[in-house]
């Protein structure tokens, strides 16, 4: 198992991380939450001995039933964890229980803390972005609770470019504690983190945390062209659009791809594509989820797996999205000038 910093801090966190959004009560409404203690318990230390040491939730996972479930299975084993968890999320039906509000980000906290059975969760993220809620005011409550004591470490999840750089300004004016990650969706199905996020994350010191790096199993191998795709899909049988789908004569052709290198190494096709991923700047961990044992030995390879320049070359071309303004116009008349943090998009589109 490999570790890397995370982002631009001193701590360390295994670059596959346990993904808890399948943990729940088995609600026939709700198909996606079905893992209780039993078995997240058999799943979480079989990581452990593979050398996991990061595992992420989040209180919006079956309304808090997550952390409820990842308290009691790591119970003897929190010290050899690193916990994520996150906030925004609506708790309850009161005006105030979902945003980034102060109020609602210490509440929610001190609320994730009693479910997940801890005194500290480790990295404590923003889930999404609050528009209504001055940006101050996120800076100044995150902060209140690392120098409380109660959270390590903080960052963000699915923030758009403007909206990270406002809260790393916000931070430093302040002189508080900054964003050290952002949790993303990244993968070769959808590449638009380069546009912004990635070129962000190298210029501001900012880790990455992937979120559905197998985009909700597509580029596991299991779905081919022409076929249905396995029994169960949320894709092709529950409708599922998170990833969403824009172009699926091209998905096909990354897949094709993908299991092309896979049959040459004689590996899982998932494998390939979770390397793929940790090749790229900022990339500190992927969050791999799993229903079983099974699917956790498949993919726990992919954290020493290092693709050859020419595969990844055929990984990029097949996946590479089309450049959007101002970067094309930047590339055709600029180039001459880039940094480092501009590679981060540019060095993967031809034409540099």
């Amino acid at each position: 198992m490999k570790y890397n910093l995370l982002g631009n801090s001193g701590l360390k966190v295994s670059n596959l991380a346990i993904g808890t959004m399948n943990y729940g009560k088995g609600d026939p409404a709700q198909p996606l939450f079905s893992l209780g203690v039993k078995e997240a318990k058999r799943n979480i230390d079989l990581c452990i001995d593979e050398g996991i040491n990061f595992i992420d939730t989040s209180d919006g996972y079956a309304k808090g039933t997550s952390e409820e479930i990842l308290g009691e299975a790591i119970k003897g084993k929190r010290e050899k964890l690193i916990i994520a968890s996150k906030v925004w999320n609506p708790m309850g039906d009161g005006p105030n229980d979902l945003g980034l509000s102060r109020y609602h980000i210490i509440s929610a906290c001190e609320a994730s803390l009693k479910r997940l059975q801890t005194d500290r969760i480790d990295v404590y993220l923003a889930h999404k972005w609050d528009g209504m809620t001055p940006i101050e005011e996120i800076a100044e409550a995150f902060d209140n609770l690392v120098r409380t004591g109660k959270v390590r470490y903080i960052g963000c999840s699915n923030f758009s470019g403007w909206h990270l750089m406002k809260a790393l300004a916000a931070a430093d004016r302040a002189n508080r504690q900054r964003f050290i990650v952002q949790q993303i969706h990244y993968s070769l199905q959808a590449r638009e983190a380069e546009n912004e996020l990635i070129p962000i994350g190298i210029s501001e010191k900012i880790g990455t945390m992937v979120w559905s790096p197998l985009a909700g199993g597509l580029l596991t191998g299991k779905f081919r062209r022409g076929e249905s795709g396995p029994t169960g899909s949320r894709h092709f049988e529950r409708k599922w659009k998170n990833p969403p789908i824009y172009d699926e004569e091209k998905l096909y052709d990354i897949i094709d791809v993908i299991v092309e290198i896979a049959e040459q190494r004689q590996i899982p096709p998932s494998q390939v594509s979770l390397a793929w991923l940790l090749s790229r700047p900022t990339v500190a961990t992927l969050i791999v989820g799993g229903r079983n044992e099974e699917q956790f030995k498949q993919n726990i390879p992919a954290s020493d797996l290092e693709l050859t320049e020419e595969e990844l070359n055929k990984l990029n071309e097949v996946s590479r999205p089309n450049l959007l303004y101002p970067y094309w116009h930047q590339q055709f008349m600029g180039k001459e000038r880039f940094s480092e943090a501009d590679l981060g998009l540019h060095k993967w589109h031809s034409g540099y």
